[in-house]
């Protein structure tokens, strides 16, 4: 497969129906729960089964319009390109707003967001 390059990737919010403008970069963390359950017959060895999944990440970028509101819950498009199927989907609540006004640089915004329910992975 070929590499891409992040400079078509978008922050789609897709409750708004619109991409988030001045958006630069956003990060993504999937995890899956690995729940000890070692008993006397494991052989001195730890053994696991499978937990719960779970999701989270954060955006940032450019001050374009009203900061978005904490505690918000939105559907998110992560769009790592132009391609319609190379992007992560779901519901997630906007958790952290993290404003940036440099004195010789452009104001930015950064959020966090808690995934909530099922992360939908890209086909290709």
């Amino acid at each position: 497969m070929a590499r891409l390059s992040g400079k078509a990737g978008v922050m789609y919010d897709a409750t708004a129906v619109a991409a988030i403008d001045g958006i630069k970069s956003w990060t993504l963390d999937y995890t899956y729960d690995a729940l000890e359950s070692t008993g006397f017959d494991s052989s001195a060895h730890r053994a696991y089964i499978p937990g719960l999944d779970g999701w989270r990440g954060s955006f940032e970028g450019y001050k374009e319009a009203a900061p978005e509101t904490i505690g918000t819950e939105i559907n998110v498009e992560l769009k790592e390109s132009a391609t319609a199927t190379q992007k992560f989907t779901g519901a997630a609540i906007i958790t952290g707003l993290h404003a940036n006004t440099p004195v010789d640089g452009v104001v930015t915004y950064g959020y966090d967001f808690q995934g909530t329910g099922a992360l939908v992975i890209p086909t290709t």
